[in-house]
């Protein structure tokens, strides 16, 4: 029962990445059709459209098993030699770098915002 409750809900949400490539054939802009479904989705759930119980266990599903999704790509980028070469190690440092003012970025704004919701917290 609990798997085919997963299965409607994964169902789900295609359909509305099926919706963002239709709305990507409308406003053709450089951004990902996905991009536009889960758009729809945020602006479907805030408006109540759609229950987020509809959704929930597909989408935390699809979460837990990401990292399944991304072991293609990593096996791929293994048969290209340039990766390990001058030009691969110029990659992975503006990868790191990228990642630390990123990193540093999300912590000034969350110091920000928690700055405005009452104060300085004491974190123990």
């Amino acid at each position: 029962m609990k798997l085919g409750v997963i299965i409607i809900q994964v169902l789900f949400l295609y359909l509305f990445l099926f919706l963002g490539a239709a709305v990507k054939e409308i406003i053709p802009l450089p951004i990902p059709a996905s991009m536009f479904g889960l758009f729809l989705l945020f602006l479907a759930l805030c408006l109540k459209m759609i229950k987020l119980e509809w959704v929930e266990k597909g989408a935390n599903w699809l979460l837990a098993e990401l990292l399944l999704f991304f072991i293609p790509s990593a096996v791929g980028v293994v048969n290209y030699d340039e990766i390990l070469s001058v030009q691969g190690a110029e990659i992975v440092g503006l990868i790191g770098v990228s990642t630390i003012i990123v990193m540093g970025m999300t912590a000034l704004t969350a110091e920000k915002i928690m700055g405005r919701k009452g104060g300085k917290q004491q974190w123990r």
